[in-house]
């Protein structure tokens, strides 16, 4: 019989919860966590907004997405993949939401004619700052919750789906939208899907990268878009690069795309960009 090889135990610790890496990682998020409260404290936040547009007509715009920007002492942006899903955990991401729904609110109490998604974590619906960032946004301009579009990630519905039913049941006479973000990276329990009742799909990126030359995207993203078509969801296909794969998602029926081929986020409100060059 062969032996079985065994790995040395210090190999095999290597990645657990006490070794050199996993301490490493956890200094460098204390770090940037701490950099993040600062910031926060400064009130150095801001939005930058993406265009969604039409996939049938990619020159006018459905609605844009608030992205938050958190600056550090230089007024430099942290880049918001190295602290967000730290930050998830921490009471930081709950004033991270609380910030981006208020600079989201009052986006849309200055332009009458803005629609405007902002994200949030499904952890923020039992954080009472954020509730009462929203109540004080509706009571200040009641028309904005009809054009306030709320995006949880997949992920983050799925760690508590009671709850955000529950948050959109109570909401649904302020006219707000609800976006499933990121659809498709997540592990959705479809018993779920069927209850919650989102009005807008997001189908993750990576089902769009290359879809014009990837089969495997190819019918995953039909899969996605048919799932989203038959709960009659308004569809978004995310990270959208080029010009090969805005075709081929409008060709299967995406409603909308997003993505750097039509527009970076840029903290630069478009609208004041085009009225500008009329002017």
């Amino acid at each position: 019989m062969k032996p079985q090889l065994q790995k040395p135990s210090r190999i095999r610790d290597c990645d657990g919860p006490d070794s050199p890496l996993a301490a490493a990682t956890a200094f460098r998020d204390k770090g940037i966590l701490g950099k993040v409260r600062r910031a926060l404290a400064r009130h150095d936040v801001l939005l930058a907004y993406q265009p969604v547009v039409y996939a049938s007509d990619p020159d006018n715009v459905a609605f844009y997405e608030g992205l938050i920007r958190i600056l550090d002492e230089n007024q430099r942006v942290i880049p918001a993949g190295d602290f967000m899903p730290a930050a998830e955990n921490e009471e930081a991401g709950r004033l991270i939401d609380c910030f981006a729904l208020e600079l989201g609110l009052r986006a849309l109490a200055e332009r009458p004619d803005l629609r405007l998604s902002i994200n949030m974590s499904a952890r923020s619906i039992g954080y009472p700052p954020w509730m009462s960032v929203l109540r004080e946004g509706l009571s200040t301009d009641p028309t904005s919750g009809e054009r306030l579009i709320l995006e949880i990630t997949e992920s983050s519905a799925m760690l508590m789906p009671e709850l955000v039913q529950v948050m959109m049941s109570d909401l649904a006479s302020h006219g707000i939208t609800f976006a499933l973000d990121d659809f498709g990276a997540g592990y959705t329990a479809f018993r779920y899907f069927k209850e919650f009742n989102f009005d807008v799909l997001k189908i993750d990126g990576q089902f769009v990268r290359d879809i014009h030359r990837d089969a495997n995207n190819q019918v995953l993203a039909q899969a996605l878009v048919s799932i989203g078509k038959h709960f009659d969801m308004l569809t978004v296909a995310e990270a959208v690069e080029d010009a090969g794969e805005a075709a081929w998602l409008a060709e299967i029926g995406f409603d909308c795309l997003q993505g750097f081929y039509f527009g970076a986020p840029s903290i630069n409100a478009p609208w004041d960009i085009v009225e500008e060059k009329r002017a």
